[in-house]
């Protein structure tokens, strides 16, 4: 029940992440990409620092390998990762920009399997196949011609730069995650990732910007640094650190899901039969490489006990 639990907040996670391409949309329209980040990731450091410390989970010895996890984290997932992310949403179509983040999960697989030893089960392969299916369909809206009319761009680089830069937080996490709270990990991650974006920032951005913004775009721009950070990346850890980052990887997939739900309610979107074909598989696939995953693992726990190799 409790794993369960876990899978239902993983899953409302990257919902939550699904208004992020929403926010983008908006902010996009004043700020530049790094100055968008900036402030997300520093209103998130401003809820988070105190909170350590209410918490008394200020940790006492940190090591010099220990610092370069962090760095890592706030580099990869943080400065990385969203200065990718608000780039696209500037210059790259909504379709082209989800079926490069659709991929995180067969990025995460792999590196999971490779760095941390994860068994990858049959069922979680095809639940990853079944909900990439659900996603592609989704995002081309049952036109396979659009997929081929994307060619390929420079943002396509800078897309996958947000991929392997997810995929490398997430799985650097995971061994962060062995020694510390996910409290202290994505604080100490925004608090790095936040210094690292802000000479950047800086040189992007004027006064005559800040003030000139519109309330609509500050709106957005706390609903990334308070829900989509503060609390989904305290989720998503939590999450990372029951599971697993491969088997959270898939969940990754209901985020594209739910940015074309967001995009039906706040832009305005039509939605088809070919979203809700696509959301099928998807949950699906997601389901599938859950439940049957965690029946393989019980009964390789099993015969571990068995054998005498447990307890």
């Amino acid at each position: 029940m409790n794993q369960w639990k876990t899978y239902v907040l993983l899953a409302l996670t990257t919902s939550i992440w699904g208004t992020a391409f929403i926010a983008g949309k908006y902010a996009i329209q004043d700020f530049e990409p790094m100055t968008i980040a900036f402030f997300r990731f520093f209103g998130a450091s401003i809820i988070l620092l105190p909170l350590l410390f209410i918490k008394n989970s200020w940790p006492t010895h940190i090591t010099k390998k220990d610092w370069m996890l962090f760095i890592v984290l706030g580099l990869t997932g943080i400065f990385l990762y969203n200065f990718a992310f608000f780039m696209a949403s500037k210059h790259a179509p909504v379709i082209k920009s989800s079926l490069f983040i659709a991929a995180n999960p067969i990025v995460i697989t792999i590196l999971s399997g490779i760095f941390l030893k994860e068994v990858i089960t049959k069922y979680q392969i095809i639940g990853l196949i079944s909900a990439i299916i659900g996603v592609f369909y989704i995002i081309i809206n049952g036109q396979f011609s659009q997929f081929f009319s994307l060619g390929f761009q420079y943002i396509d680089g800078i897309l996958l730069l947000a991929v392997v830069s997810w995929a490398l937080y997430t799985v650097v996490g995971k061994v962060v995650l062995q020694k510390y709270s996910p409290l202290v990990s994505t604080t100490f991650a925004c608090i790095i990732g936040s210094i690292i974006l802000f000479p950047f920032a800086l040189w992007e951005t004027s006064w005559a910007d800040i003030k000139g913004a519109s309330m609509v775009t500050w709106v957005w721009i706390i609903e990334l640094a308070v829900i989509v950070t503060v609390i989904s990346f305290l989720m998503w850890y939590n999450g990372v650190k029951k599971v697993g980052a491969a088997k959270a990887g898939l969940f990754i997939n209901v985020m594209p899901v739910s940015a074309v739900l967001m995009a039906a309610i706040f832009l305005g979107e039509e939605l088809t039969i070919h979203h809700l074909l696509g959301a099928i598989f998807v949950l699906g696939g997601v389901l599938i490489g859950t439940k049957k995953g965690n029946q393989a693992a019980n009964v390789e726990t099993l015969k571990n006990v068995k054998d005498g190799k447990l307890g």
